[in-house]
């Protein structure tokens, strides 16, 4: 028989290096975060988009998830009487290079066995607690004779590390053996609407016994049922402690080798290691790490203590006017951090995907890093940076050999199968069209939290790059005032589908604003126009209106550029910025303000030089765009103000409905046609700020943390809401409504801004 290093005299060791966990002086208590998200739930081997308990309607999983440091895997907290799952952490889930799902129910359980009885301990009949705190989740199991207390964090971005620690209550020595269980899932089902039932795959993934663990083999996989998966990807479990391993039929179980002594009123503790890894090359490099993670496990949970620590310091004021308003700020924090993916396969640099927690969104989107990038910078500089170097890894340039022709563009969005052919549809890469133009704002606003004038140096060519772009690819009258459109690309074959990439660039996809009929007599509806060179050669398209939004966000990034420019001391280009955001700011007030309605709208333009001004189509979050980038005059702005905060428009019982509830074709619950999204509300309120309504800004502040179902509570944060009831729609855990909320509690939400 064996006795292990207890946990007094592992302190002991710890102490006389001048090292503990507790000696981290906090600010912020970690435990007043204890389960601000419940991530309880019982994962299944199902696919997403299944009219089952494990998705909703349009297939977001669940269960809430938790990862960190850009692992590509994560884990629940089981159920509460969901016996079978107890002894580990649910799942994990992982990512197939693309669209998750469940490796197992719960992986890697332990089960411990009472030598002197021969019986093992009954987890069931503990007294149970399963809390998740910023940055780690805890399992306590509390019996007659011990207490099992479980803790994971991540160790790296592909390793999560499990502290199982054993308290012998008795007053006798225990005699213990362990050994650590699971099963794999190893099919995937689609529901199939006509059968009315599953369709099923067999994966073929394999068990293999490792060095003191065990291994999860992939098998290559592509194309089926969107599952992506290649040949070298493996899980494994490492344990501090030898064991052997034995398998049989897709289960293991892993047996510590020795008998362990535990003293009465002791306690021991042990390790493991669950990795997640793409390719030999990640293995090897992982491998490496894992002799230190085992050797030194405990410097691990001290380095994730004060790194969360400092997430939490940087991130909860003393000063917040609701101290239940922290609770957003830091449910914020875990969500952005829990869609953090590492650099792998085409991603060159870590980033924030919109949710992990939907099929479709891990990938990288261009207007979605830079929402994230301005909130992220103020917990994480290097994640914020990085953010942004993600998508602008892929800019196009005047070398292309796809579409030269769109220099200096940023594309739609990025994933980690790259498109092999550069055609925007295999992988499901889009180069069909671009977002919109705030990526300078991203790069100046981590520039002042950061203070980091050789990022600054970074980007500023390539932001001037892609500030061009816009003027040489959608000025169709080359009247300095842009167009959203699409590019020369096969898959924009048709002037509907030019249309559709045209409201995909603006970000707002299905918005009334660009319904191809239009809306009254008068109005000639959506229309696809072409851009040429100066040689005739095409080189994209525009639809027919100078859109609002585009342009307050392109004298905006005038205004960031010459403010850069300063900085840098380029004096030239900032006064040829100014000129121009002067030219832009004297259209958008002369042509695309309606004195009548007291709001800001999209110009219908036609080839012969005609202009409409679309207020027929109503009014939009896009209409007050001009006050966040304070383009619009005093005069403008108190109008735009009054159309805010008047009830039967933009000021619903939630606040910033994307399409006012006096528009016509208003739809509470329709994507972009109603429902609150939370970067508009953003914009809306900075809008009111910068023209000194803060009192108006506070107070719709207040009605988008109050009213939102579920923020104060438990419950994710969703991708969009619904403005009259506060519901939560679509996707859950979203990252730019997590970064809206963080930013809005920062700026608006603490004495020193009322």
């Amino acid at each position: 028989m064996k006795k292990i290093l207890t946990a007094g005299s592992l302190s002991f060791l710890l102490l006389s290096c001048g090292v503990t966990e507790k000696n981290y002086e906090k600010s912020v208590n970690r435990e007043n975060y204890k389960n601000i998200l419940n991530v309880q739930g019982e994962p299944k081997e199902f696919t997403y988009f299944a009219p089952r308990k494990e998705t909703d309607k349009l297939g977001t999983n669940y269960i809430n998830s938790f990862s960190d440091l850009g692992a590509w895997h994560g884990y629940y907290q089981p159920e509460y009487e969901k016996y079978s799952m107890y002894g580990g952490f649910a799942g994990p889930f992982y990512l197939a290079e693309e669209y998750a799902a469940n490796l197992s129910d719960s992986f890697n359980k332990i089960e411990i066995l009472n030598k002197s009885t021969n019986k093992k301990y009954d987890l069931s009949k503990a007294k149970v607690e399963f809390d998740y705190i910023p940055g780690k989740l805890i399992q306590t199991y509390t019996l007659k004779d011990i207490v099992l207390k479980l803790e994971l964090i991540f160790a790296t971005n592909r390793t999560a590390l499990i502290k199982t620690e054993i308290i012998n209550k008795t007053d006798k020595n225990l005699n213990l053996s362990l050994n650590w269980t699971g099963k794999i899932y190893d099919k995937l089902g689609k529901w199939n609407d006509k059968k009315q039932k599953y369709d099923y795959i067999t994966l073929n993934n394999t068990l293999k016994k490792s060095e003191n663990g065990v291994v999860v083999d992939f098998k290559e996989k592509r194309l089926v049922w969107d599952y992506l998966m290649g040949e070298d990807t493996q899980f494994e479990i490492k344990h501090s402690l030898p064991v052997k391993t034995k398998i049989a039929k897709g289960k293991y179980i892993s047996e510590v080798k020795e008998t362990l002594v535990l003293p009465p009123k002791d306690s021991l503790v042990t390790y493991t290691t669950e990795s997640y890894t793409f390719s030999k090359e990640e293995r090897v490099k992982e491998d490496k790490q894992l002799k230190d993670i085992l050797k030194n496990s405990d410097k691990y949970f001290i380095e994730n203590n004060k790194r969360w620590q400092d997430y939490l310091n940087k991130t909860v004021k003393n000063d917040s006017i609701n101290s239940k308003y922290d609770i957003a700020a830091v449910k914020s924090v875990n969500t952005l951090v829990t869609n953090w993916r590492s650099r792998a396969g085409a991603i060159k640099h870590d980033g924030i995907t919109p949710s992990v927690s939907y099929k479709w969104f891990n990938g990288f989107w261009a207007w979605d890093s830079w929402k994230q990038a301005v909130a992220t910078v103020n917990f994480n500089q290097e994640l914020a940076k990085n953010n942004i170097r993600a998508l602008f890894d892929y800019q196009i340039t005047k070398n292309d050999k796809v579409r030269p022709q769109d220099a200096g563009v940023i594309i739609d969005a990025i994933f980690y199968n790259k498109d092999e052919d550069r055609s925007g549809d295999g992988g499901n890469w889009n180069e069909r069209n671009s977002k919109p133009a705030l990526a300078a704002w991203a790069v100046w606003e981590v520039y002042k939290v950061s203070g980091d004038k050789e990022f600054l140096k970074e980007m500023y060519p390539k932001l001037k790059e892609y500030h061009n772009w816009w003027y040489t690819n959608r000025d169709f009258n080359k009247n300095g005032i842009a167009e959203y459109g699409g590019m020369v690309h096969r898959l924009n074959n048709s002037p509907e589908e030019i249309i559709l990439a045209a409201a995909w660039e603006s970000g707002m996809d299905n918005a009334v604003r660009f319904d191809v009929e239009g809306s009254g007599p008068e109005d000639i509806g959506v229309k696809v126009l072409e851009n040429k060179d100066s040689k005739g050669n095409l080189v994209g398209y525009s639809i027919n209106q100078e859109s609002v939004d585009l342009n307050a966000f392109l004298y905006a990034e005038k205004i960031y550029l010459s403010d850069m420019a300063d900085v840098l001391g380029y004096s030239k280009d900032k006064k040829e910025y100014l000129k121009s955001a002067k030219q832009v700011k004297e259209y958008v007030n002369k042509y695309m303000f309606d004195e009548k309605t007291g709001y800001y709208y999209d110009l219908q333009i036609d080839e012969k030089g005609g202009q409409k001004l679309l207020v027929n189509r109503g009014k939009g979050t896009e209409g007050y765009i001009p006050l966040w980038a304070n383009l619009a005059t005093k005069k403008e702005a108190k109008k735009v103000m009054e159309n805010i905060m008047d009830e039967n428009v933009m000021n619903t019982y939630l606040p910033f409905p994307t399409s006012a509830k006096d528009n016509p074709k208003y739809n509470p619950v329709k994507y972009w046609r109603g429902p609150v999204w939370l970067d508009q509300a953003y914009f809306g309120i900075i809008g009111l700020n910068n023209y000194g309504y803060k009192k108006q800004a506070q107070e719709l502040s207040i009605k988008l943390f109050e009213n939102s179902e579920g923020l104060l509570t438990d419950a994710p944060i969703r991708e969009n809401y619904n403005p009259e009831t506060g519901e939560g729609l679509h996707c859950s855990n979203f990252s730019w409504s997590a970064s809206v909320y963080y930013l809005i509690y920062k700026d608006f939400l603490t004495n020193t801004n009322k």
